[in-house]
């Protein structure tokens, strides 16, 4: 009798821990099943010595073309003119309808995958075309001081200086540390149930033999 309860608690032990276990590690696992942007075309913080023609961006997984939106903005937060996504499976491309002259652009997306779950993010690239900038410097002219009004205000830093370049955003993306914490404490707490179960069927077959 006593055999038979000890062999009851092993087993309640176990699943009390395995219950723990599938606990902590469900909310690991449907992170995973949201979309991300996997790749960009342009890369993200590329500097390019050649204006791109189009914006490709390729997601892990296909797309819905009635919710895919892709913008691209330029350094004064001013629209660029682009055609509308063409959406190919996982693929979204824009075709920019003009030549980007050089500076600092932004790539803004808002997509719904199959799943329903809305992705959004941005992030930036430059274009830097030595070819854009060899032009004949200009005859002298007189000085700002000279040809401004009295009085006039003269540009603030906030109006001159360029944006720097922000990591590209996600609802989808971060909290990987905190994942692998989840798994593995999840396979801790496995292992001692695994553990707690063969320590008291030995203890059990001790028993046994001792009878």
């Amino acid at each position: 009798m006593r055999t038979r309860l000890r062999h009851l608690s092993a087993l309640g032990l176990a699943a009390a821990l395995l219950a723990a276990t599938a606990l902590l590690a469900a909310p690991a696992f449907p992170a995973y099943a949201h979309n991300v942007l996997r790749k960009a075309t342009p890369a993200q913080d590329a500097e390019l010595t050649k204006a791109p023609t189009k914006v490709t961006l390729d997601f892990l997984q296909k797309l819905n073309p009635s919710f895919t939106t892709v913008t691209l903005s330029d350094a004064d937060k001013q629209p660029v003119a682009t055609s509308e996504p063409e959406v190919d499976g996982t693929k979204a491309t824009v075709t920019i309808e003009s030549t980007l002259p050089n500076g600092v652009y932004t790539v803004a997306y808002r997509v719904v995958s199959n799943d329903g779950h809305p992705v959004q993010g941005s992030y930036k690239f430059t274009v830097a075309d030595p070819s854009a900038t060899a032009e004949p410097s200009p005859s002298p002219s007189p000085s700002p001081e000279a040809t401004e009004p009295a009085g006039s205000p003269s540009p603030t830093a906030e109006q001159t200086s360029v944006a720097p370049a922000s990591p590209a955003a996600s609802d989808s993306s971060g909290g990987g540390a905190g994942t692998a914490a989840l798994l593995t404490g999840a396979a801790v707490l496995a292992a001692l149930a695994i553990g707690a179960v063969v320590v008291l069927l030995r203890r059990r077959r001790s028993g046994d033999s001792a009878a």
